[in-house]
C-alpha cells in the first residue's frame, strides 16, 4: 500500500513541475547605477531570448553598458523613449518570462521557438541598413548623422587620393571617420580598437610627440642658423594663434556655440599650421573638439598653395616680390649639433611646458646631425613616423562621430581656422616688410609667409611665387629658414598656452 502511495505522490510531482515552470512571473527591467542615456533596441511585444540585448545605456563619458534580459520572455511594457535620460534603479519596462521545456512537444501554454520569418526579421534588425534606414535601433537623427559623417569620410578620402591634399593624414582620418560611424560595429567605442588607439596614443600625447621627433629628424636648421633674422618671421606668424583665440571667445556668444578659454586656445593653434602641435594641445586642453581641430589644421595645411598666394600678392608689390637675396653662408657641422642642445637649454630655463614638443623635435634633429646614429635617424624619418601617422590618422578619425562633429561649433572652428591661417601668413609678410625698413640687407617679404609651420609646402609656395615675379629669384632656402623657425614658434606658443591654462 505504501509503495502505491509513493508512486501516486511522484506522479503528482512530475505532473505539477512542468506546470510550475510554465507559469509566468513578471520581471522588472531596472536601470543600472551608472545609467545616463538609454538607446532602445526593442519595442513592446518583442520576444526576448536569453542573452539578447534589451537596451544599450551610455554614460556621459560615452561608456556603453549592455542591459540583457537574462531570461526568455515577451516584453510586455517599455515605458521609455529613445535617448531618454534615466535614473539609478528606475524601472524601464516589464518582461514576462516563459519557460521552454526541452524534449517536450509544443502544447498550449508553452511558447515554441521563433519561426524562420521571425529569425530573418531579427537578422535584418541587427544590420546597419536597418539602423540607418528604418530607425528601429537608432534614433533617426543619429542614423542620418552617421550617414552624413560617412560621406564626409569619403570626401576626405577623395581630397587625399584624387587631389593629393595631405594624403598621409587625410586618407587614414577619412577611413577612421567611416569606421567610427558604422552602426553596431563599436570600433570607436570602449572595447573597439580605435578607442584604445585614441586613448593610448592621442589622449596621452604620445603620437604627436613621436611625429615631432620624426619631423626633427627630417629638418635642416642650416638656413635659419645662417640667417637668424628669419626666426623673427617664424615668431611673427604665430600672431594668428593669439588673434584667433580672442576671435573664438567672441564667437562663443553666438547661439549653439559655447567655447571656453581652453577651447579658444586649442582653436587658435590652427593658425600655426602645425598638425601635431594642434593635436597635442587640443588633446590636453579640449579633447571634445579634437576631431574638428585636426581636420581644420590638416585641411588648411593641404590648401597652402591656394590660401597663401592671394594674401602674399595682396600685401606686396611687384618690385618687392622681385627682390633677390644674397646666398646663405656655409653652416658647419658643429653649429648644427650645438643648435638643438642650445634651443633645448633655453626652453628648459624659460618655458618648461614646451619641453615635450621642443625636446622631441630637437632630439630627432640631433640624431640626424650628429652622424653616429644613422640607423636611428633613418627609423625616425621613415618607419617610425609612418607607423605613428597611420594610427594618429585613424585615432583622429574615430572622434569624427556625428554627435561631436555636426554642430555649429564645428562650423565656427572651420571659419576661425582659416582666419587664423590667413592672419599668420599676413603677419609674417608684414614683419618681413618691417625688417626691410630697419635693415640695410634687403629681405624679400614673400619669405615671411613661410613663417607658418607647414613644412616644406609653405617654403615651396614662396619659391614658386618668387619665380613668377623673377625667374632668377630662388627663395627656397631662405624660406626654409622662416619655415623651420615657424615650427619652433608654434611649439613655443603651445607651451605658453599650456602653462597659462
Amino acid at each position: 500500500m505504501k509503495w502505491k502511495l509513493g508512486i501516486f505522490i511522484i506522479g503528482i510531482f512530475l505532473f505539477l513541475v512542468p506546470s510550475l515552470l510554465a507559469q509566468e512571473t513578471p520581471l522588472n527591467i531596472v536601470a543600472p547605477a551608472d545609467a545616463q542615456v538609454l538607446r532602445v533596441l526593442v519595442k513592446n511585444g518583442d520576444w526576448i531570448y536569453s542573452g539578447d540585448e534589451i537596451a544599450t545605456l551610455k554614460d556621459i563619458e560615452g561608456t556603453s553598458i549592455i542591459l540583457r534580459a537574462g531570461v526568455s520572455g515577451k516584453l510586455e511594457k517599455l515605458s521609455i523613449t529613445p535617448f531618454h535620460y534615466v535614473k539609478k534603479d528606475q524601472v524601464l519596462g516589464l518582461l514576462t518570462p516563459t519557460a521552454v521545456i526541452v524534449d517536450t512537444p509544443s502544447s498550449e501554454g508553452i511558447e515554441s521557438l521563433p519561426s524562420f520569418g521571425d529569425l530573418l526579421q531579427r537578422i535584418f534588425k541587427s544590420t546597419g541598413l536597418a539602423a540607418l534606414v528604418t530607425g528601429q535601433a537608432l534614433d533617426w537623427k543619429e542614423g542620418l548623422g552617421r550617414l552624413i559623417m560617412i560621406f564626409i569620410g569619403l570626401g576626405l578620402l577623395f581630397l587625399g587620393i584624387n587631389k593629393g591634399f595631405e594624403p598621409l593624414l587625410l586618407v587614414p582620418i577619412g577611413f577612421g571617420a567611416i569606421l567610427s560611424n558604422i552602426p553596431f560595429a563599436g570600433i570607436a567605442e570602449p572595447g573597439g580598437i580605435l578607442h584604445y588607439v585614441f586613448e593610448v596614443g592621442i589622449t596621452t600625447g604620445i603620437f604627436p610627440l613621436i611625429i615631432f621627433m620624426g619631423v626633427g629628424a627630417l629638418t635642416d636648421f642650416g638656413p635659419m642658423i645662417a640667417n637668424p633674422k628669419t626666426a623673427l618671421l617664424g615668431g611673427a606668424a604665430q600672431f594668428g594663434i593669439f588673434t584667433t583665440l580672442l576671435g573664438a571667445l567672441v564667437l562663443s556668444g553666438f547661439p549653439g556655440i559655447d567655447f571656453s578659454l581652453r577651447d579658444a586656445a586649442s582653436i587658435g593653434i590652427i593658425g600655426g599650421a602645425d598638425g601635431p602641435t594642434a593635436i597635442f594641445l587640443s588633446s590636453q586642453l579640449s579633447p571634445r573638439l579634437l576631431g574638428a581641430i585636426a581636420i581644420a589644421a590638416y585641411s588648411y595645411m593641404a590648401l597652402v598653395p591656394i590660401i597663401q598666394p592671394p594674401i602674399m600678392k595682396l600685401l606686396t608689390s611687384e618690385e618687392e616680390r622681385k627682390i633677390q637675396m644674397v646666398q646663405l653662408r656655409y653652416v658647419s657641422k658643429v653649429e648644427k649639433i650645438l643648435f638643438p642642445l642650445v634651443v633645448l637649454g633655453i626652453c628648459a630655463l624659460l618655458l618648461p611646458s614646451a619641453a615635450p614638443l621642443i625636446g622631441m623635435f630637437m632630439f630627432g634633429n640631433l640624431a640626424k646631425e650628429c652622424g653616429v646614429v644613422d640607423r636611428l635617424s633613418h627609423t625616425m624619418q621613415n618607419a617610425l613616423i609612418n607607423i605613428v601617422t597611420i594610427f594618429l590618422g585613424l585615432g583622429v578619425g574615430s572622434k569624427l562621430s556625428a554627435d561631436k562633429f555636426l554642430t555649429f561649433e564645428t562650423l565656427g572652428i572651420l571659419v576661425l581656422g582659416i582666419v587664423a591661417f590667413g592672419i599668420g601668413t599676413a603677419a609674417g609678410v608684414l614683419m618681413a616688410k618691417l625688417m626691410n625698413k630697419l635693415s640695410k640687407t634687403p629681405v624679400n617679404p614673400l619669405i615671411g609667409a613661410a613663417g607658418v609651420s607647414a613644412v616644406p609646402m609653405a617654403a615651396r609656395v614662396v619659391n614658386q611665387v618668387g619665380l613668377e615675379a623673377n625667374s632668377q629669384n630662388f627663395l627656397l632656402m631662405h624660406a626654409m629658414g622662416a619655415n623651420v623657425s615657424g615650427v619652433i614658434g608654434s611649439a613655443v606658443a603651445a607651451g605658453v598656452l599650456l602653462s597659462v591654462l
